[in-house]
């Protein structure tokens, strides 16, 4: 499968290097150089500068081409943009898309958007841990 995943923090590095060890083909792309110091030294996708917001970059990209569409920054309104792009657009059929604000990842997802909410997992996951942990 041939997936692009916008933003190269440290989510979609990892996500990169999941999917690239599972054998599909990666294409990351991020607006900064240096966020592509995330992604170990052996990484085999394609690293690409530019706005995944914007159609042209990911024309270029490859997003006529892709299976997947993953838009995973830092800024809620830049990925569910992204999403949309690629959805309505380039029709990818997998488009998922990471949104931090448990409001706004409602919405989203009531517009079809597949997303998750990093926040809310994040919040139950240190809840579980703390409720949990042994108390001396």
């Amino acid at each position: 499968m041939f997936v692009i995943i916008m933003g190269c923090g440290r989510l979609g590095a990892q996500l990169a290097v999941m999917l690239e060890d599972q054998g599909h083909e990666v294409t990351i792309l991020d607006l900064d150089k240096y966020a592509f110091d995330h992604l170990p030294p052996g990484f085999k996708g394609r690293k690409f500068l530019g706005d995944g917001t914007d159609q042209d970059t990911l024309r270029r990209a490859g997003a006529e081409r892709a299976d997947a569409f993953i838009s995973a920054t830092r800024g809620d309104n830049r990925n569910a943009l992204a999403a949309q792009v690629a959805k309505h657009v380039f029709h990818i059929k997998r488009v998922g898309s990471v949104i931090f604000d448990p409001i706004r990842e409602e919405v989203y997802r009531e517009l079809g958007l597949s997303t998750i909410n990093p926040t809310r997992i994040e919040a139950s996951l240190l809840m579980e841990a703390v409720m949990k942990a042994p108390v001396d």
